[in-house]
């Protein structure tokens, strides 16, 4: 059913409710790499993702009754938001099941687009079992995020616009939780330019489709465990999975960790807003192993709620060490806590947060502790910051920050 007839059709039909997502080239990136590197920005779609492309898609394909009838859709969030949407431009009955874990900014969201919300479970798979019983109870369409290949019909539109703005394009990263995007991408990219390689990135924490093609059959994983919650998916969809096996090229897995390096790298270079799963291509540009391509890497979806964000940030700027924490030993008489601060002065550390500890041992005299946690520049300026505190004796020990 991954057709070019349906892919145009496709193409046509979604420009009712997407914004234009234009091509943005990424110096940073391009530099970094060795490669001219674009980012397809689907995280500037109305809803926040590329999923609305699959659920309008889909929705236009169901006849007057079945939309009469309404739609039901299981999702962390991104698919509830697309899936509402669609449904309200169509002007029918949705309801949306999301998981117990989902973002709030994702719940509210989809009540806005008019949409009943149930949350129900604690994962997208228990999520998904209650919404196929919604379905058959009570006559809904079922609308499965991933797992329809009308569904990934509507996704694959972004390689038709890719194409159309660079058709000499060369490889187009896809972020992969089911495989819904990856299957549509690389099944239009292959039947517009066989040339073209996309290439797969999914969370080390959810890695289904490494896993099942390592086997060479369809595997589900025992559990689930990435920050990366719009790709969290434990099995590639079954009615897509021949087009994903035939047409992508090859997989590279992020960790979680990298995701958070990328989330900074994105807001200080392109001052865009990515969420967890949008960010593995980005994370995954730093794996390329070739140079001289045009690539584009699609960045999926921005929804991400602020105190996600804060942690990100928090836990991106410990990474690049520019937050950290000493611990050093001083003894205690007047003055001394001063020496230190002076030291951290006079070499452009900010402190943010001091721990004066005068019970780390029994003999005051001999020592107290302070745990210093301040910013620095890089990882560079903290070795710095470091070796001074050592030349004046203050023998330093770095500790984790505790923020």
């Amino acid at each position: 059913m991954l057709t070019l007839e349906n892919f145009e059709k496709a193409s046509e039909i979604v420009r009712k409710v997407t914004q234009e997502t234009k091509l943005i080239e990424s110096p940073y990136f391009s530099e970094l790499t060795g490669n001219k590197v674009y980012f397809k920005p689907e995280n500037m779609q109305r809803t926040g993702s590329f999923k609305v492309r699959g659920a309008y898609y889909k929705i236009s394909t169901l006849t007057d009754d079945e939309r009469s009838r309404g739609v039901i859709a299981a999702s962390s969030g991104n698919h509830a938001l697309g899936a509402a949407y669609a449904a309200h431009k169509y002007v029918v009955k949705a309801v949306v099941v999301m998981p117990n874990t989902t973002p709030l900014i994702k719940v509210e969201r989809a009540k806005d687009y008019g949409a009943e919300v149930i949350l129900y479970g604690d994962t997208i798979e228990q999520a998904n079992e209650y919404a196929m019983q919604q379905a058959e109870e009570k006559g809904y369409t079922f609308i499965h995020s991933y797992d329809d290949p009308a569904v990934a019909t509507g996704q694959g539109t972004i390689a038709m616009e890719i194409i159309q703005e660079l058709p000499l394009v060369d490889y187009i990263l896809v972020p992969v939780g089911g495989g819904g995007l990856a299957a549509g991408v690389a099944a239009l990219a292959g039947m517009l330019n066989p040339h073209i390689k996309v290439i797969g990135v999914e969370p080390a924490g959810a890695a289904c489709l490494a896993l099942s093609r390592m086997k060479g059959e369809r595997t589900r994983l025992d559990s689930v465990n990435t920050i990366a919650d719009g790709a969290a998916a434990a099995c590639p969809g079954e009615s897509i999975y021949q087009e994903l096996t035939e047409n992508l090229d090859s997989v590279i897995t992020i960790e979680d960790d990298e995701l958070i390096v990328a989330f900074l790298d994105m807001v200080e270079n392109h001052r865009m807003i990515v969420e967890n799963a949008g960010l593995l291509t980005t994370a995954a540009l730093r794996h390329l192993d070739f140079t001289g391509k045009k690539v584009v890497s699609v960045l999926s979806g921005g929804n991400m709620d602020v105190i996600t964000m804060s942690s990100v940030v928090q836990h991106g700027l410990i990474q690049r060490d520019r937050i950290f924490t000493v611990s050093v030993l001083i003894p205690d008489k007047a003055g001394e806590l001063v020496r230190v601060a002076t030291i951290i002065a006079e070499n452009k550390g900010n402190v943010i947060k001091l721990d004066h500890n005068q019970f780390v041992s029994t003999n005051r005299n001999a020592a107290v502790e302070l745990k210093i946690t301040m910013e620095a520049y890089g990882t560079d300026h903290k070795r710095q910051i470091v070796r001074a505190l050592e030349e004046a004796g203050c023998r330093p020990k770095v500790i984790r920050p505790s923020l």
